[in-house]
């Protein structure tokens, strides 16, 4: 097989079949699978614990991502908890400050009943992170890029300090996917996303994956997903291999349309502060173009003070759809205080600055000049 990712990724799965030589690999829908030997355990015998799509998209992702393998879960929640289900009780999880809202909801209700405790750094600054660091810490989160502020943590410097300290690193990969970003090849002992995003790409279904370096931890991993029953469904398998296949060709042309987008707003005097990492002047800059492969689909915004309101922008917008998802081939907006990240309190937005105003967009495949055009219309008649 070629090492490069768009072979790869349209590949992936295809000539599979050996019962009827189909091409791209059938849908399989039974939840049980008959055993020839009641001794001998096939490949396949029960949809909870395994099924062939799940399996082929394993793998795809797993080889994209320079991975020992992968376990596929059925939400990007599900795999972010997949990782904390056999950390010592009452371990410190050091989480990104400013990481998606429903990661701290994850780790804050974890915490509550006792299981974990969550320690909330910028990952931006390893000083930070090392001096959060100590004999109880058994996982770093780093969410890089970060959703929505689109901070950029260093990979490499946090493995370091996680190897020192004797903890794990597992990197957020839902904004980056592994054609743009493979956080394992840096150093992170897990890659984690939402297969939901970006990876899918068509925004007709709902995953997750979790991405090992180490072959144990796979089948461990891999044996919590079954014992807890998070494994993906088939069909939500079968519509993300699918979309796998375009992701290389899909993330290019998305990651271009957003450095027009990102550009032309930034030099917008009615726009006061965009987030990109393709910017020049975004602070992260020159470590994304180093550990990144493109700089992605996403863009945050502030609006300056005499701009209109940010929610009459919004509502104002005809080719971005208002909706709280990302990555998908339609342009999507939202505001997330209100939405992705309105679980967290106003205290722990603020923190991670992700102001009331801010606004988010995920740039699809549209033309660029036409999510300008759109862009430009809704913040002249908001």
């Amino acid at each position: 097989m070629s090492s490069d990712q768009r072979t790869k990724a349209i590949r992936a799965g295809l000539n599979t079949d050996r019962s009827w030589n189909a091409v791209i690999p059938p849908l399989s829908l039974s939840t049980a699978y008959r055993r020839e030997d009641p001794a001998i355990q096939p490949a396949f015998d029960y949809a909870r614990t395994g099924n062939p799509g799940r399996s082929l998209l394993a793998d795809a992702i797993a080889e994209l991502e320079n991975a020992a393998g992968a376990i596929v879960t059925g939400s990007g929640m599900s795999a972010i908890d997949l990782l904390l289900h056999d950390i010592p009780h009452g371990a410190r999880v050091i989480c990104s400050h400013d990481a998606y809202g429903g990661t701290r909801r994850l780790l804050d209700a974890r915490g509550r009943g006792g299981r974990l405790i969550p320690v909330y750094v910028d990952t931006t600054d390893l000083e930070k992170v090392a001096d959060a660091l100590n004999e109880d810490a058994a996982l770093i989160i780093a969410e890089t890029p970060s959703n929505p502020r689109l901070r950029i943590s260093d990979i490499k410097g946090l493995a370091r300090l996680a190897r020192n300290a004797g903890t794990e690193l597992a990197v957020d990969n839902t904004v980056m996917s592994p054609v743009l970003q493979r956080p394992l090849d840096w150093g992170a002992d897990y890659s984690v996303q939402s297969v939901t995003k970006l990876l899918n790409g068509h925004s007709d279904m709902v995953g997750g994956v979790v991405c090992c370096a180490d072959p144990e931890r796979v089948a461990e991993l891999g044996w919590w997903a079954n014992c807890v029953g998070v494994g993906a469904a088939a069909f939500d398998s079968y519509l993300a291999l699918r979309g796998l296949r375009t992701l290389p060709l899909r993330a290019r042309a998305q990651c271009e349309s957003a450095q027009e987008v990102a550009r032309w707003l930034d030099a917008d005097p009615r726009v006061a502060r965009v987030d990109y990492p393709g910017l020049t002047s975004h602070p992260g800059h020159a470590l994304a173009a180093r550990q990144q492969d493109g700089f992605g689909q996403l863009i945050s915004l502030e609006l300056a003070k005499d701009a209109p309101d940010p929610r009459a922008v919004v509502s104002a917008l005809e080719i971005f759809t208002l909706a709280q998802s990302l990555g998908g081939v339609e342009s999507l907006c939202c505001i997330p205080a209100l939405m992705t990240h309105a679980s967290m309190s106003p205290e722990a937005r603020a923190e991670a600055g992700v102001a009331d105003s801010l606004i988010r967009l995920s740039i699809g495949l549209e033309s660029a000049a036409d999510q300008i055009a759109d862009l430009d219309r809704a913040l002249s008649v908001a």
